[in-house]
């Protein structure tokens, strides 16, 4: 799934392309894919786009007359830079946003139709979908203790809980618990003062390094090839192959739809993470799956 780093970059991609540019169509090939039914999609029709925004990690067309058309890539939503006129043909073709200059289209591999737009009549409307997670890149220390000890949660669930931190999901939070050298199954009712530091300054560098990295990328190039496997991650997808730090093989935790990855010499103690127990505290604290994470919203 796109994370902040990914959807950050699409949006660097996407200001010099469509920013100040007319929608002249937009296409809609999936009937699943639309999830509003008023204001109606043709308002948007011959509209410019003012602004692009990022909720969580869902990207938002801000338009001159004041919609707000909020897109979430989900799992395997992807988005194109194609030449004006691109067809959909083929069943991963959901839509099409043409403008003057090209095509935007987004595609979503697999069977199932997670990706979703919703349009909103204003701002104030469209903030209604936010999870309600605190942006980590501009909350300081404090803050960001006080959300992620709102309830005792493993770390892993509580960096990738959209209702507490916002736009960092399976990939990003496996390489920020690495840089701080912490257990994924960490409880956040048990750091100490230092590794409270710790967490924070890597979550922050590791989001900063990745999203420098990405928007150099998307200056070269639209971005047509999101992945959360990324090679020069240090952990995220590279279990048993050797950890940049220590050497040791990368392990990893299996839960439902969940994969974390680990090294247990740097994060552990030296500890494998699979037993009973270890089962038993992800069927209390984890969603089974990654759908039903990201439908978490705060009350």
């Amino acid at each position: 799934m796109p994370e902040l780093p990914d959807i950050t970059a699409y949006l660097s991609a996407l200001e010099p392309r469509i920013v100040g540019q007319s929608l002249t169509q937009l296409r809609i090939a999936s009937p699943f894919l639309l999830r509003t039914v008023q204001p109606s999609i043709e308002e948007t029709e011959g509209r410019t786009i003012r602004a692009l925004h990022r909720i969580g990690k869902r990207i938002v067309f801000e338009f001159d007359n004041g919609l707000w058309l909020v897109l979430h890539l989900m799992i395997a939503g992807r988005l194109h830079w194609r030449p004006l006129g691109a067809k959909l043909g083929g069943r991963n073709n959901l839509a099409a946003f043409d403008f003057p200059n090209g095509s935007l289209v987004l595609t979503e591999a697999g069977s199932k139709r997670r990706a979703s737009l919703h349009l909103f009549a204003n701002e104030a409307a469209a903030k209604e979908i936010n999870p309600g997670g605190i942006e980590v890149l501009t909350t300081d220390l404090a803050d960001f203790r006080t959300a992620l000890t709102a309830e005792n949660r493993t770390l892993k669930r509580a960096l990738t809980d959209p209702r507490i931190l916002s736009g960092i999901g399976n990939a990003y939070s496996d390489e920020i618990l690495h840089a701080a050298q912490l257990s994924p199954i960490l409880q956040t009712h048990k750091l100490t003062d230092e590794q409270w530091q710790r967490l924070h300054t890597a979550t922050r560098d590791t989001l900063n390094l990745w999203i420098s990295r990405l928007n150099a990328e998307a200056a070269e190039a639209f971005p047509e090839k999101v992945t959360a496997f990324r090679k020069d991650m240090a952990v995220h997808g590279r279990y048993l192959q050797p950890c940049p730090t220590c050497g040791q093989p990368i392990q990893r935790i299996r839960y439902a739809d969940n994969e974390t990855n680990y090294c247990a010499q740097c994060q552990t103690g030296g500890k494998v993470l699979a037993d009973r127990s270890l089962s038993r505290l992800l069927g209390k604290d984890w969603p089974r799956t990654l759908d039903e994470l990201e439908a978490l919203k705060k009350h």
